[in-house]
C-alpha cells in the first residue's frame, strides 16, 4: 500500500459566470490552471434566488467534457439543436462538446438552494473534432454505498463492487461523492497512474496530518490508495481521479484545443454558426 499524501491545497475562489452566478474554481485559477486530464472545477451554491436565478445563458464549448452534478436544485439544459435534460436533485450529465455546442443551463426553481459541481475533462486530440455527446443520469441510476461510517454515491468508476453509469473510454474518470460521519474514515483505491484530488464541501477532513477545511481542493501525489478522516462534524466531499492525457494544452475561455491555430479555427467556426449543425446523440441512465 502508498499512500497518497496532499501535494498542493487550493482554496477556492469566487467568480462570477453566466449572467451573473457566483462559483467557487478551484482548478482552473492561477493557484491551479490545469491538471491533466482535468481543466475546471466549480462548486455553485446558495439558498438566494438572486444569486442564481440568472442562470447561464447560451455559450459555446469544443474539444472537451463537461460533467455536471445536482447536489440541490433543478436546472434545465438545452442547446442550439432542440437538446434539453433536466437535472435535478442528486442527478448528473456528461456533454461531450467535442467538435461543438452552444448551450444553456438554466435555473427551473425560483426559491430554494440551488448547489452542485461542474468538472471539465480534457478530451484527446482525436476526439476533440467528434460529434458531441450527451449522457443523463436519474438520481436513482448512481449506485450508494452506506456503511456504519459513510455513504458514498458513484458517479462514475468503481467501488466497492459497484460501477457508476458513466464510463469515459480516455480517462477512465473515477467520481465519487462521500458523507462521512464525525471522526470516521474514508478509504479507497485510486489507480496508480490516475491524476487525483479531493474536494471538501462540508465539514472539514484530515487527509494525514494535514487538515482540508471547507471549500478546499486538495491535489494528492502519487500513490495507490486513498484515505480521509472527517473532522468533529464529519465532512461531505467530493474524491476524482482521471488517466492523464500527456497533450499539449490551449485554452482560451470556453474552447481547449492543442494549438493556437485550433483556438483561432474555433472562434472561427463559432462565427460562421457551424457549432449548431450536427445533432448529438443522447443517452439516458
Amino acid at each position: 500500500m502508498n499512500l497518497r499524501t496532499i501535494d498542493q491545497l487550493i482554496q477556492a475562489q469566487a467568480i462570477s459566470e453566466g449572467a451573473g452566478v457566483t462559483v467557487h474554481r478551484t482548478i482552473g485559477t492561477k493557484a491551479l490552471r490545469h491538471c491533466d486530464p482535468f481543466l475546471m472545477l466549480d462548486h455553485f451554491g446558495s439558498d438566494n434566488p438572486n444569486e442564481y436565478i440568472a442562470g447561464f445563458p447560451d455559450h459555446p464549448h469544443r474539444g472537451f467534457i463537461t460533467f455536471t452534478y445536482m447536489l440541490d436544485g433543478h436546472m434545465l439544459h438545452q442547446d442550439s439543436l432542440g437538446n434539453q435534460g433536466h437535472l435535478r436533485t442528486g442527478g448528473a450529465q456528461w456533454m461531450k462538446a467535442a467538435r461543438g455546442v452552444i448551450h444553456s443551463e438554466m435555473p427551473q426553481q425560483s426559491h430554494g438552494l440551488m448547489r452542485g459541481f461542474q468538472l471539465w475533462i480534457n478530451l484527446p486530440s482525436h476526439e476533440k473534432m467528434s460529434k458531441p455527446e450527451y449522457q443523463e443520469l436519474s438520481p436513482q441510476s448512481i449506485p450508494t454505498i452506506t456503511t456504519d461510517d459513510f455513504e458514498a454515491r458513484v458517479l462514475s468508476g468503481a467501488f466497492a463492487g459497484h460501477s457508476g453509469a458513466i464510463h469515459d473510454p480516455h480517462t477512465h474518470v473515477h467520481y465519487f461523492d462521500v458523507r462521512l460521519r464525525p471522526e470516521k474514515e474514508f478509504s479507497t483505491l485510486i489507480p496508480a497512474e490516475h491524476t487525483a484530488f479531493v474536494y471538501v464541501y462540508e465539514g472539514d477532513a484530515h487527509i494525514g496530518n494535514t487538515p482540508v477545511p471547507r471549500h478546499t481542493l486538495a491535489l494528492l501525489g502519487h500513490g495507490d490508495t486513498f484515505i480521509l478522516k472527517g473532522g468533529k462534524n464529519g465532512a461531505r466531499f467530493i474524491v476524482v481521479s482521471g488517466q492523464p492525457l500527456g497533450e499539449p494544452i490551449v485554452q482560451y475561455g470556453p474552447f481547449v484545443m492543442n494549438t493556437r491555430a485550433e483556438i483561432e479555427q474555433a472562434f472561427a467556426d463559432f462565427q460562421a454558426g457551424k457549432f449548431a449543425t450536427i445533432k448529438a446523440e443522447m443517452k439516458e441512465h
